[in-house]
């Protein structure tokens, strides 16, 4: 059931969301969080260390807590398998919750790094009452779309955006008749889909961060999106322009053909301190 462009349920999680979901990735200030709240959001994906994130999932009111939908999990990136039961106390402990709504294996790189003991770990989880759903954030979409199609999941998070639309192929077309949520993530490609790619026509237009946003959000197989705002004057304008809705098929023609010569064109690389940064979330 989807009422709006802006408001859906996640999938067969049940949750009723608002469709932009918000990550503290880029420490924003608890004042912008906040204010995400006061304006209807309810999806929060934290990381753990972020202590923005968490000082203000705290503050939540015990009696307010079943309006907001939380995400996290364990990260295993290029280090191995991490002790999930460990890393899920931590989170209960950190953000003072008796339950996490989406518990997520992140940063799956390949199938044999989700053996099925990940699985059965999940389910343990459910049956005492610690998380509500379980899934896991992958680049591989193939698995991803194996997953959905086998009903082997909650809740999938998957990258999607102009520049990378694999998924439309890989994995969209799997999702029925198990309805896993699908959350989404670099939506502006690390902002590359906001600056003019190498041999873009000087006079040609280029995207703002609510067009890369209003494109994945166009699409009905993403239940949601995540938004990593750096201010709250960021929030408010991205938020403004996703609230013009979606795009029309003009947008959407240009923001594809746009997306290809990003594609084409700008690689994106990680440094050793951002993987750093990723290890230490665990």
């Amino acid at each position: 059931m989807r009422d709006d462009f802006l408001q859906t349920t996640l999938g067969r999680i049940g949750a009723r969301i608002h469709r932009v979901g918000l990550s503290a990735t880029y420490r924003p200030g608890t004042r912008t969080i906040q204010r995400a709240l006061d304006e209807g959001i309810n999806l929060l994906f934290c990381f753990g260390i972020d202590s923005q994130m968490v000082s203000v999932i705290r503050e939540i009111p015990p009696a307010r807590r079943e309006r907001y939908t939380i995400v996290t999990g364990a990260y295993n990136f290029i280090w191995g398998y991490p002790n999930l039961r460990r890393t899920l106390e931590k989170r209960l402990r950190q953000l003072r919750t008796d339950y996490i709504d989406a518990f997520l294996f992140l940063g799956v790189t390949k199938p044999k790094e989700m053996p099925d003991e990940i699985f059965e770990e999940f389910a343990r989880f459910k049956e005492e009452g610690k998380i509500r759903a379980a899934g896991l954030s992958t680049h591989d979409r193939a698995f991803a779309g194996e997953l959905a199609k086998r009903g082997a999941v909650d809740l999938l998070m998957i990258r999607y955006n102009a520049a990378h639309r694999g998924a439309e192929r890989d994995v969209f077309p799997f999702l029925q008749p198990h309805n896993p949520a699908v959350i989404s993530y670099t939506s502006t490609r690390w902002t590359y889909l906001m600056r003019a790619p190498k041999g873009w026509p000087k006079e040609s237009p280029v995207p703002t961060a609510p067009m890369a946003y209003r494109f994945v959000l166009s699409n009905p197989d993403i239940h949601a999106c995540l938004m990593a705002p750096a201010s709250e004057k960021q929030f408010v304008e991205n938020l403004a322009g996703i609230r013009k809705g979606p795009l029309s098929e003009e947008e959407m023609r240009f923001m594809r053909d746009f997306g290809d010569h990003v594609y084409k064109t700008s690689k994106v690389f990680f440094s050793m301190a951002d993987i750093r940064d990723l290890r230490r979330r665990n």
